[in-house]
Protein backbone atom coordinates (compact mmCIF):
# COMPACT_ATOMS: atom_id res chain seq x y z
CA UNK A 1 0.00 0.00 0.00
CA UNK A 2 2.45 2.45 0.94
CA UNK A 3 4.73 2.04 -2.09
CA UNK A 4 1.50 2.66 -4.34
CA UNK A 5 0.35 5.56 -2.51
CA UNK A 6 3.95 7.23 -1.31
CA UNK A 7 4.42 9.09 -4.37
CA UNK A 8 1.08 11.05 -3.84
CA UNK A 9 1.91 12.27 -0.70
CA UNK A 10 2.94 16.01 -0.27
CA UNK A 11 5.84 16.60 1.77
CA UNK A 12 6.27 20.29 2.24
CA UNK A 13 3.23 22.51 2.84
CA UNK A 14 2.23 24.76 -0.50
CA UNK A 15 2.33 28.23 -0.27
CA UNK A 16 -1.49 29.06 0.14
CA UNK A 17 -3.05 32.57 1.47
CA UNK A 18 -6.45 32.07 2.91
CA UNK A 19 -8.80 34.29 1.18
CA UNK A 20 -11.94 33.98 3.34
CA UNK A 21 -13.34 31.21 5.43
CA UNK A 22 -12.43 28.43 2.56
CA UNK A 23 -10.19 26.74 4.64
CA UNK A 24 -12.36 25.94 7.75
CA UNK A 25 -15.19 25.33 5.54
CA UNK A 26 -13.27 22.70 3.45
CA UNK A 27 -11.64 21.22 6.84
CA UNK A 28 -15.48 20.85 7.47
CA UNK A 29 -16.26 19.12 4.81
CA UNK A 30 -13.43 16.47 4.78
CA UNK A 31 -14.50 15.75 8.42
CA UNK A 32 -17.64 14.41 6.81
CA UNK A 33 -15.86 13.25 3.71
CA UNK A 34 -18.37 14.99 1.50
CA UNK A 35 -17.41 15.56 -2.47
CA UNK A 36 -16.58 18.96 -3.15
CA UNK A 37 -16.63 21.42 -6.26
CA UNK A 38 -14.57 24.52 -6.76
CA UNK A 39 -15.69 26.65 -9.00
CA UNK A 40 -13.58 29.65 -10.42
CA UNK A 41 -11.75 31.41 -13.16
CA UNK A 42 -8.41 29.97 -14.67
CA UNK A 43 -4.90 30.44 -12.41
CA UNK A 44 -6.78 32.15 -9.66
CA UNK A 45 -5.65 29.70 -7.48
CA UNK A 46 -7.95 26.40 -6.85
CA UNK A 47 -5.33 23.54 -8.11
CA UNK A 48 -2.80 25.37 -5.26
CA UNK A 49 -5.97 25.38 -2.54
CA UNK A 50 -6.77 21.43 -3.26
CA UNK A 51 -2.92 20.84 -2.46
CA UNK A 52 -2.35 22.83 0.36
CA UNK A 53 -5.76 21.14 1.88
CA UNK A 54 -4.28 18.12 1.26
CA UNK A 55 -0.73 18.58 3.09
CA UNK A 56 -2.71 20.25 5.79
CA UNK A 57 -4.96 17.11 6.15
CA UNK A 58 -2.39 14.82 5.65
CA UNK A 59 -3.84 12.82 2.32
CA UNK A 60 -2.02 12.03 -0.56
CA UNK A 61 -3.30 13.72 -3.60
CA UNK A 62 -4.52 11.96 -7.06
CA UNK A 63 -4.41 14.97 -9.67
CA UNK A 64 -6.27 14.33 -13.03
CA UNK A 65 -6.31 16.82 -15.43
CA UNK A 66 -9.57 15.95 -17.79
CA UNK A 67 -10.22 16.29 -21.17
CA UNK A 68 -12.52 14.85 -23.76
CA UNK A 69 -10.47 12.32 -24.99
CA UNK A 70 -10.34 10.81 -21.39
CA UNK A 71 -12.78 7.70 -21.37
CA UNK A 72 -14.19 5.80 -18.40
CA UNK A 73 -11.15 3.18 -18.35
CA UNK A 74 -8.63 6.32 -17.87
CA UNK A 75 -10.43 7.04 -14.56
CA UNK A 76 -11.08 3.22 -13.27
CA UNK A 77 -8.24 1.14 -14.73
CA UNK A 78 -8.44 -1.60 -17.61
CA UNK A 79 -6.53 -4.70 -18.36
CA UNK A 80 -3.53 -4.85 -19.76
CA UNK A 81 -1.02 -6.87 -21.59
CA UNK A 82 2.77 -8.38 -20.78
CA UNK A 83 4.57 -10.74 -21.02
CA UNK A 84 2.88 -13.37 -18.51
CA UNK A 85 -0.83 -12.10 -20.12
CA UNK A 86 -2.98 -9.98 -19.19
CA UNK A 87 -2.80 -8.04 -15.62
CA UNK A 88 -5.09 -5.51 -14.22
CA UNK A 89 -3.95 -1.85 -13.52
CA UNK A 90 -6.18 0.58 -11.38
CA UNK A 91 -6.69 4.15 -12.94
CA UNK A 92 -6.25 6.95 -10.50
CA UNK A 93 -9.73 7.50 -9.53
CA UNK A 94 -9.47 3.71 -8.84
CA UNK A 95 -6.34 3.88 -6.70
CA UNK A 96 -7.43 7.45 -4.38
CA UNK A 97 -10.77 5.33 -3.30
CA UNK A 98 -8.63 2.17 -2.83
CA UNK A 99 -6.08 3.83 -0.51
CA UNK A 100 -7.63 6.52 0.88
CA UNK A 101 -5.98 9.62 -0.88
CA UNK A 102 -7.71 12.60 -2.02
CA UNK A 103 -9.00 12.65 -6.07
CA UNK A 104 -8.55 15.74 -7.74
CA UNK A 105 -10.22 15.98 -11.04
CA UNK A 106 -9.27 19.14 -12.57
CA UNK A 107 -11.79 20.96 -15.31
CA UNK A 108 -14.05 18.40 -14.92
CA UNK A 109 -16.38 19.24 -17.83
CA UNK A 110 -13.60 18.81 -20.50
CA UNK A 111 -14.47 15.08 -19.59
CA UNK A 112 -17.55 13.61 -21.92
CA UNK A 113 -20.20 13.11 -19.49
CA UNK A 114 -20.20 9.62 -19.95
CA UNK A 115 -16.92 9.24 -18.66
CA UNK A 116 -17.87 11.80 -15.60
CA UNK A 117 -20.81 9.29 -14.32
CA UNK A 118 -18.33 6.69 -13.04
CA UNK A 119 -18.35 9.08 -9.94
CA UNK A 120 -21.72 9.14 -8.87
CA UNK A 121 -21.78 5.92 -6.54
CA UNK A 122 -18.66 7.41 -4.63
CA UNK A 123 -20.31 10.57 -4.19
CA UNK A 124 -23.50 9.07 -2.77
CA UNK A 125 -23.95 7.09 0.80
CA UNK A 126 -22.78 4.05 -0.84
CA UNK A 127 -19.29 5.16 -1.59
CA UNK A 128 -18.71 2.29 -4.23
CA UNK A 129 -16.36 2.03 -7.42
CA UNK A 130 -17.61 -0.56 -9.82
CA UNK A 131 -14.83 -1.99 -11.80
CA UNK A 132 -17.44 -3.50 -14.30
CA UNK A 133 -14.32 -5.01 -16.48
CA UNK A 134 -12.96 -6.89 -13.36
CA UNK A 135 -16.07 -7.54 -11.39
CA UNK A 136 -14.90 -5.89 -8.31
CA UNK A 137 -16.81 -3.48 -6.09
CA UNK A 138 -14.35 -1.01 -4.32
CA UNK A 139 -15.25 -0.01 -0.96
CA UNK A 140 -14.01 3.26 -0.63
CA UNK A 141 -11.35 3.90 2.04
CA UNK A 142 -13.12 5.90 5.13
CA UNK A 143 -10.12 8.83 4.41
CA UNK A 144 -11.53 8.90 0.66
CA UNK A 145 -12.20 11.91 -1.00
CA UNK A 146 -13.24 13.62 -4.13
CA UNK A 147 -12.67 16.62 -5.71
CA UNK A 148 -13.85 18.24 -8.75
CA UNK A 149 -13.26 22.04 -10.16
CA UNK A 150 -14.50 24.10 -13.33
CA UNK A 151 -14.18 27.36 -15.03
CA UNK A 152 -18.08 28.71 -14.43
CA UNK A 153 -16.77 31.09 -17.68
CA UNK A 154 -16.35 28.54 -20.24
CA UNK A 155 -19.84 27.32 -19.14
CA UNK A 156 -22.38 26.09 -22.33
CA UNK A 157 -24.43 23.80 -23.49
CA UNK A 158 -22.33 21.40 -24.57
CA UNK A 159 -19.50 21.61 -21.59
CA UNK A 160 -21.31 21.93 -18.06
CA UNK A 161 -21.98 19.27 -15.61
CA UNK A 162 -25.34 17.62 -15.18
CA UNK A 163 -27.74 18.65 -12.09
CA UNK A 164 -27.60 14.88 -11.45
CA UNK A 165 -23.45 15.52 -11.03
CA UNK A 166 -23.23 18.86 -9.10
CA UNK A 167 -26.00 17.99 -6.71
CA UNK A 168 -23.84 15.91 -5.22
CA UNK A 169 -20.99 18.04 -4.06
CA UNK A 170 -20.57 20.93 -1.72
CA UNK A 171 -18.87 23.85 -3.62
CA UNK A 172 -16.78 26.69 -2.77
CA UNK A 173 -16.52 29.49 -4.96
CA UNK A 174 -12.97 31.22 -6.01
CA UNK A 175 -12.39 34.53 -7.54
CA UNK A 176 -9.23 36.57 -7.90
CA UNK A 177 -8.11 38.24 -4.58
CA UNK A 178 -8.43 41.53 -3.36
CA UNK A 179 -5.37 44.02 -5.09
CA UNK A 180 -3.73 43.60 -1.60
CA UNK A 181 -4.37 39.94 -1.17
CA UNK A 182 -2.90 39.40 -4.64
CA UNK A 183 0.00 41.84 -4.30
CA UNK A 184 1.30 39.41 -2.02
CA UNK A 185 1.01 36.38 -3.24
CA UNK A 186 2.77 37.52 -6.50
CA UNK A 187 5.78 39.41 -3.91
CA UNK A 188 5.99 36.01 -2.26
CA UNK A 189 6.03 33.85 -4.96
CA UNK A 190 8.34 35.43 -7.38
CA UNK A 191 10.58 37.73 -5.60
CA UNK A 192 9.76 41.05 -6.65
CA UNK A 193 9.25 43.76 -4.40
CA UNK A 194 5.67 44.87 -3.42
CA UNK A 195 5.97 48.21 -5.51
CA UNK A 196 6.56 45.68 -8.70
CA UNK A 197 3.81 43.16 -7.78
CA UNK A 198 1.55 45.88 -6.79
CA UNK A 199 1.61 47.43 -10.62
CA UNK A 200 1.37 43.80 -12.47
CA UNK A 201 -1.62 43.45 -10.35
CA UNK A 202 -3.25 47.12 -11.52
CA UNK A 203 -2.78 45.56 -15.46
CA UNK A 204 -4.20 42.40 -14.35
CA UNK A 205 -7.65 44.33 -12.58
CA UNK A 206 -7.53 46.42 -15.87
CA UNK A 207 -7.11 43.52 -18.51
CA UNK A 208 -10.09 41.36 -16.25
CA UNK A 209 -12.37 44.89 -16.79
CA UNK A 210 -12.35 43.85 -20.72
CA UNK A 211 -13.54 40.21 -20.12
CA UNK A 212 -16.23 39.98 -22.64
CA UNK A 213 -15.14 43.16 -24.25
CA UNK A 214 -12.63 42.09 -26.51
CA UNK A 215 -11.06 39.25 -23.94
CA UNK A 216 -12.55 35.65 -23.60
CA UNK A 217 -10.54 35.44 -20.03
CA UNK A 218 -8.48 38.06 -18.12
CA UNK A 219 -4.84 38.01 -16.95
CA UNK A 220 -4.90 35.48 -13.85
CA UNK A 221 -2.42 35.40 -11.06
CA UNK A 222 -0.28 32.30 -12.14
CA UNK A 223 0.21 34.61 -15.37
CA UNK A 224 1.04 37.55 -12.67
CA UNK A 225 3.67 34.68 -11.24
CA UNK A 226 5.32 34.21 -14.45
CA UNK A 227 5.62 37.95 -14.97
CA UNK A 228 6.89 38.50 -11.55
CA UNK A 229 9.44 35.81 -12.08
CA UNK A 230 10.79 36.61 -15.22
CA UNK A 231 11.32 40.44 -13.55
CA UNK A 232 12.91 38.70 -10.75
CA UNK A 233 15.63 37.25 -12.75
CA UNK A 234 16.93 39.92 -14.65
CA UNK A 235 14.51 40.32 -17.75
CA UNK A 236 12.87 43.61 -18.91
CA UNK A 237 9.87 44.86 -17.17
CA UNK A 238 8.66 45.52 -20.52
CA UNK A 239 9.44 42.80 -22.17
CA UNK A 240 8.46 40.18 -19.43
CA UNK A 241 4.77 41.94 -19.54
CA UNK A 242 4.42 41.35 -22.98
CA UNK A 243 5.67 37.76 -23.06
CA UNK A 244 3.24 36.63 -20.50
CA UNK A 245 0.54 38.82 -19.77
CA UNK A 246 -0.67 40.30 -23.03
CA UNK A 247 0.73 37.71 -25.64
CA UNK A 248 -1.01 34.81 -24.55
CA UNK A 249 -4.34 35.82 -24.07
CA UNK A 250 -5.38 37.67 -27.39
CA UNK A 251 -4.10 37.75 -30.80
CA UNK A 252 -6.01 41.11 -31.66
CA UNK A 253 -3.90 43.38 -33.03
CA UNK A 254 -5.90 46.43 -31.42
CA UNK A 255 -6.30 44.67 -27.61
CA UNK A 256 -2.73 43.72 -27.93
CA UNK A 257 -2.00 47.50 -28.17
CA UNK A 258 -4.33 48.57 -25.76
CA UNK A 259 -3.25 46.04 -22.97
CA UNK A 260 0.74 46.81 -23.79
CA UNK A 261 -0.22 50.53 -23.19
CA UNK A 262 -1.94 49.54 -20.08
CA UNK A 263 1.62 48.05 -19.16
CA UNK A 264 3.30 51.35 -20.75
CA UNK A 265 1.42 53.15 -18.09
CA UNK A 266 2.18 51.41 -15.28
CA UNK A 267 5.85 50.57 -15.98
Amino acid sequence: MNDVISQYRIEEAPYYRPIADEVSLYEAAYSVRMPMMLKGPTGCGKSRFVEYMAWKLGRPLITVACNEDMTASDLVGRFLLDANGTRWQDGPLAIAARYGAICYLDEVVEARQDTTVVIHPLTDNRRVLPLEKKGELVKAHPDFQLVISYNPGYQSLMKDLKQSTKQRFGALDFNYPAHDVETEIVAHETGVGAEVAGKLVSIAERARNLKGHGLDEGISTRMLIYAGSLISSGVDTMAACRMTLVRPITDDPDMRDALDAAVSTFF
